[in-house]
């Protein structure tokens, strides 16, 4: 068997939806929300999942074919999933699309691990190069005749005997947001809980299947996208990959409903009109502002979130939408606008007027490409901070059969420094988890200054 360090290949598996339940072949165009993703980085996802006393036996016996089955029934309603990627960099005015053809499957890993379960899936500091064996890698581009082809997702299981076992899983940006793979995941777990033999736990269960119609028509900005995305280029195209040695380490922190409330209260006493003073709004604050008394130097900063706009559009679209329905919401300040205490109520409000002058532009959410220099006449900002996740997600109740997750982390963050990862937390829908990639030598800093400021908040 094959080996990595920490890491034990058992089996190396290809999972297809059951036969002729897609057709020979299938596509789904992209749309301008997707090409807008074809540079960034992959999205990996890392749950963990408590078994206590799980043998190699019940594993390889049980767990691997029930997943197998079960992700197989799942496929045939999300095509897109054990598609590829198709791009044309000869012809690059030629609209990308995710396309399904009769035999495609998902790579699924399944491995043993040696590391320490219960030290990998704790909120305390953890080096990040100790998960990166935990997340599966795309499959390589392949070039066919005038066009690229680049797989989009892939999964690896892996078991940490007696203790337990972490869900992987890898897909290319341009396939979807968070809000469509949930969906996936939903499908999935209610079929595996089920036993893995068929679809009817999605009818018992009401699960909502996704709409693939192109409801999102601007053909415009399609190429307006494509033409920034530079597709010509991919000729060698190689999806960037995480690996280590690395000097970051992975910490989780929580923000209780109590806490949040009294940092709304904060806002909102002082800035009495402010618009979108929510749960979300003050915890990018305050991380921004912890972020901000960490560095302790005037330079310009950017704070940067993604909105999902389905109940946004004009009209608005299925929230079973599939695919990326995304747009950025952006802020920059001078950091010394944003230092010390008092610093957290001027985030908040520069955070909540960006949000209202977006969702009341009469223009409404669909924009075009804007130029570098006009999104940042003042220069590039050198604090960078963003936000991935969604809180209305809730990620914690994805259960395979095997309960509910101990811990769900987003590695991808590692990829950048200052991004986070925000989700609803483990013990409660109403507080919120946020994953940070920091330093390790800033780390003890970090969490100092978290939790002091909450100290003199609350």
């Amino acid at each position: 068997m094959a080996s990595l360090p920490s890491l034990t290949i058992i089996e190396n598996s290809h999972v297809a939806p059951p036969h002729a339940t897609i057709g020979d072949h299938k596509s789904l165009p992209l749309t301008f929300f997707d090409i807008f993703w074809l540079n960034f980085i992959p999205v990996h996802t890392l749950f963990f999942y408590d078994i206590p006393l799980i043998t190699k036996t019940h594993f390889t016996q049980t767990i691997i074919p029930n997943l197998k089955q079960s992700l197989s029934v799942t496929l045939q309603h999300f095509f897109p999933f054990v598609g590829k990627l198709i791009l044309f960099p000869s012809n690059p005015t030629k609209m990308p699309e995710i396309r399904y053809v009769e035999g495609d499957s998902v790579t699924v890993t399944f491995a043993e691990c040696n590391l320490d379960f219960n030290d990998l899936s704790g909120n305390h500091p953890r080096k990040c190069d100790k998960f990166y064996p935990l997340i599966p890698l795309l499959g390589s581009t392949n070039k066919v005749n005038d066009y690229i082809s680049i797989p989009v997702f892939a999964v690896q299981v892996t078991l940490f005997p007696n203790h337990g076992i972490s869900i992987g899983m890898t897909n290319h940006h341009s396939l979807c947001d968070a809000s469509t793979r949930f969906c996936f995941m939903k499908a999935w777990t209610s079929i595996a809980r089920s036993g893995g033999l068929n679809d009817q736990p999605l009818l018992d269960n009401g699960i909502t299947l996704p709409s693939y119609e192109r409801v999102v028509q601007y053909p415009n900005l399609d190429q307006s996208y494509l033409k920034a995305a530079k597709v010509e280029n991919f000729k060698e195209y190689q999806l960037p990959r995480l690996s280590g040695p690395s000097d970051k380490v992975r910490v989780s922190f929580k923000l209780t409903r109590t806490m949040l409330n009294e940092l709304k209260q904060i806002v909102s006493t002082q800035l009495p009109t402010l618009k979108y003073v929510s749960a979300f709004t003050v915890a990018c604050a305050y991380i921004w502002n912890c972020m901000v008394k960490l560095h302790n130097k005037d330079e310009l900063a950017l704070f940067v979130f993604a909105i999902d706009c389905r109940s946004r559009m004009d009209p608005p679209i299925p929230a079973s939408y599939f695919g990326n329905c995304l747009t950025s919401c952006m802020t920059t300040t001078r950091t010394d606008l944003i230092n010390g205490n008092e610093g957290f109520v001027m985030a908040a409000k520069l955070i909540g007027e960006s949000l209202n002058k977006i969702l009341t532009d009469k223009n409404g959410v669909v924009k075009d490409i804007v130029p570098f220099a006009e999104l940042f006449p003042d220069g590039m900002p050198t604090m960078k901070m963003g936000v991935t996740g969604n809180p209305k997600l809730r990620f914690y109740d994805l259960d395979f059969g095997f309960g509910k997750p101990k811990k769900h982390e987003t590695v991808s963050i590692d990829y950048q420094y200052g991004s986070i990862s925000m989700s609803a937390s483990k013990e409660s829908n109403e507080d919120l988890e946020i994953g940070m990639s920091l330093l390790a030598n800033e780390v003890d800093a970090f969490v100092r200054i978290f939790n002091e400021g909450l100290e003199a908040y609350i």
